[in-house]
């Protein structure tokens, strides 16, 4: 009778753990299809933000268009507008300035840029707008009207934003065999002098005098090697994984808004190597910014001579917030802004600057010609 009892108890233990156990992993289960929705909810605010891979069909569009601008300006009448060396009492035509607009939204300072051309030869520049295709992007007409280039998707702190540069480049060489300087802004940027003193500028102290009578352009590009975050920067994709093609001691990071003269725009799109290692996915995303990795590395290992090592673009990194620069709001909009913001401690004044918050359109508009264009 002892036996049996204790058989009989123990079959009740025995079955009361069973339920015990699936109702426990009943609820572990049923918890876990109610907080889906939360994690499908916060996830995008508590990972790391996503890395856009390039595709293979975008890779070989973007060669295709690299290597039709390549070869079209190798052609033999376009070859003195190919180099950045002129001989000195040459007649040579007037070169242009490509202003090549970089964008994911509408270009709310449209207005300002056209106040910057207007009144200005239409054979020394061309505009160029590349622009996200998801982020239906608004024609403003007038200088941009018909301007926005085959595009595609473009996300912050991802080698897309090197290809849409690239893309930029490419298609500026094939439409115009006269654009000598490339001038890479964002929708963000507006400009602190006039067209004119921008143009004669760049062309006067872009100017490097060399051998035998001739003179070299130099690129306005900003080009760092000791900055505090370098380390961290060249490691964001892992160890060694940039070996060998980059060494640790000929990384660089920089601006990504630059003005590449014709020869560095075609070095840029021949590369191969570097772009290889530039396009992998990073470990820590945190300091992982291609585009102001790229090209600054590039340019100074290819032909450093050739640079200024300085930005046009005036940014302000004081109380910069993840990774974005100071936005200047209307009520700092002043002329004495202006005047600060052009100001530099190299040869070279600033030209551009950046960033503003679109609700500035109409105290820069006002004071456009008494001020900013006012040289």
């Amino acid at each position: 009778m002892p036996q049996s009892s204790h058989s009989q108890s123990h079959s009740h233990s025995h079955s009361h753990c069973v339920w015990n156990m699936f109702h426990s992993h009943f609820i572990v289960t049923f918890s876990l299809l109610l907080s889906l929705p939360v994690i499908f909810l916060l996830a995008p605010r508590l990972l790391p933000p996503r890395r856009i891979p390039i595709s293979l069909p975008d890779e070989l569009d973007d060669l295709a268009l690299f290597n039709r601008a390549i070869v079209a300006a190798s052609n033999p009448y376009n070859k003195p507008r190919s180099s950045s060396i002129f001989r000195l009492g040459a007649t040579n035509p007037r070169l242009k300035i490509a202003f090549m607009f970089l964008t994911n939204s509408d270009l709310w300072f449209s207005p300002i840029w056209e106040r910057f051309f207007n009144g200005s030869s239409k054979d020394l520049y061309n505009v160029y707008v590349h622009a996200d295709p998801d982020c239906n992007v608004r024609d403003p007409g007038g200088v941009f009207e018909g301007k926005f280039i085959a595009s595609k998707h473009t996300e912050r702190a991802s080698p897309t934003l090197i290809s849409a540069a690239r893309r930029l480049l490419a298609t500026a060489i094939l439409d115009d065999s006269m654009n000598f300087y490339f001038t890479l802004v964002s929708q963000h940027c507006v400009p602190i002098h006039s067209f004119r003193y921008m143009y004669d500028s760049v062309f006067q102290r872009g100017k490097w005098f060399i051998w035998d009578g001739k003179v070299k352009y130099r690129s306005f590009i900003e080009i760092l090697s000791n900055e505090s975050t370098l380390h961290d920067r060249y490691y964001a994709r892992g160890d060694n994984v940039m070996l060998p093609e980059v060494p640790y001691d000929e990384f660089r990071v920089g601006s990504q808004f630059f003005v590449l003269n014709k020869k560095h725009a075609l070095m840029v799109l021949r590369d191969r190597k570097l772009w290889r290692k530039f396009r992998l996915p990073c470990i820590n995303v945190e300091s992982c910014y291609p585009e102001e990795h790229y090209f600054p590395t590039l340019l100074s290992m290819q032909d450093l001579n050739g640079c200024t090592q300085f930005t046009l673009t005036r940014v302000n990194w004081n109380d910069s917030v993840d990774g974005h620069p100071h936005t200047y709001r209307p009520p700092e909009v002043t002329p004495e802004l202006i005047y600060e913001l052009r100001q530099s401690n190299f040869t070279y004044d600033y030209m551009f600057a950046r960033k503003f918050s679109p609700d500035c359109l109409n105290v820069l508009i006002d004071m456009a010609d008494s001020v900013i264009f006012k040289d």
